[in-house]
């Protein structure tokens, strides 16, 4: 059906060929047939892959604290905004708002938690998910970029793995020139053909990362992607926040990794029913695809458009700093089954995996804070050296 759909598509523009980009956004965000519109994407061992808040409560409980401390810095501000950008199944909010009532009612009083989700399925599940789990609806809305003013926010802009599923504009090294990947169709078939660039901030891209692609150090048939995308999301989180903060935490790489001469395929992935592989023309619709995150890039854009770095961590250092390790300590005195407790050992140790969730980005940024503001060390972002000797021996 969306094989038609995508071939119908292309039958409607004039050179009957649209861009791997706008070939991504179908497959994951078509209104029905998308992978994200789907009751497809579940999360979880029934699901297409693990996330850390399909782990239990620790991780949202754990971003709760450091939400807590950042509105600690920023004066207590009432109210306090929480904005998450795509949450998912709806269960990290759960989470997060249960944790702050319990722990922190001072803010959870002053608390707005603001849901960004594009997805109408997904946020039908949010709703139904938070009214069934949560006390104090009035807390809570969600609302589109547009119901946002500008500079109207304090807070905390947060997402966990969603610039890894913006689609991407995917490209090639053609006799030492560098193309696009179209989709085109043939006989009733998708199939790729390259192309001139279909936007120069693609050029312009590689000039803010510092990266000279391409170049001799890049053979022909070197492929790799560029997420125009995530600098526009970046943009419009900058033109929304008046004072806070930026939280991202993904899977990625620093720039001269994502483009090294040796990657030459790139970072794409496909997930379906917990088998990865690297074909975007298989099970479509059906399948979640992502690339990973270039850090270097949502920092150079963010310093653009006025956020300020504060940190890029690794996950699971800052989930240690921010508490696992106690937690971690206590399951031997809490009395559970034996069961109960190796099965929450086995989650967090999960969630600060170095080859795995553990080895996630965490970048923070923040705009309009005042200098004794910039320089209060956020506890998550704190002693990376000593816990990372903590953090193999747990390993």
């Amino acid at each position: 059906m969306l094989k038609d759909l995508i071939i119908h598509s292309l039958k409607q523009t004039q050179e009957e060929q649209i861009t791997f980009k706008e070939y991504m956004e179908i497959l994951l965000y078509h209104p029905q047939y998308g992978y994200y519109a789907s009751q497809l994407s579940d999360i979880g061992k029934e699901g297409d892959f693990f996330t850390a808040p399909s782990l239990g409560k620790d991780f949202g409980e754990l971003l709760a604290i450091q939400f807590a401390e950042m509105w600690q810095i920023l004066s207590r501000p009432t109210p306090f905004a929480l904005v998450e950008m795509g949450a998912g199944n709806g269960s990290l909010a759960v989470d997060i708002l249960n944790y702050l009532e319990q722990q922190f009612p001072d803010l959870s009083k002053c608390l707005h938690y603001i849901i960004v989700e594009s997805s109408p399925l997904l946020q039908a599940f949010q709703r139904r998910k938070v009214r069934d789990n949560f006390n104090d609806l009035s807390i809570i809305s969600w609302q589109s970029w547009k119901e946002i003013p500008n500079n109207s926010v304090c807070g905390c802009f947060f997402s966990n793995e969603l610039v890894d599923a913006f689609p991407v504009h995917r490209l090639a090294v053609e006799s030492g020139n560098l193309k696009e990947v179209y989709l085109t169709h043939s006989q009733g078939e998708i199939r790729e053909e390259l192309g001139e660039l279909s936007n120069l901030d693609i050029i312009n891209y590689f000039h803010n990362i510092a990266i000279e692609f391409p170049s001799p150090m890049y053979g022909d048939g070197y492929r790799t992607e560029v997420n125009l995308v995530a600098t526009h999301w970046l943009k419009t989180v900058a033109d929304k926040l008046k004072r806070g903060y930026l939280l991202t935490i993904d899977y990625g790489l620093s720039a001269q990794k994502y483009y090294h001469p040796q990657r030459v395929d790139g970072t794409l992935q496909c997930y379906f029913q917990h088998r990865r592989h690297n074909n975007p023309y298989l099970n479509m619709g059906q399948q979640d695809i992502t690339t990973h995150v270039n850090f270097t890039a949502l920092e150079k854009y963010g310093a653009k458009f006025g956020l300020k770095l504060l940190g890029l961590s690794k996950q699971g250092i800052f989930l240690m700093t921010l508490g696992l390790g106690d937690r971690l300590t206590q399951l031997s005195s809490e009395e559970y089954d034996l069961a109960t407790i190796l099965k929450r050992r086995d989650a967090l140790h999960q969630l600060i995996n170095p080859t795995g969730l553990g080895d996630f980005g965490v970048l923070v940024q923040a705009k309009g804070l005042n200098q004794d503001q910039l320089s209060a060390s956020l506890s998550g972002l704190r002693d990376p050296l000593r816990l990372r000797k903590s953090l193999i021996s747990e390993g």
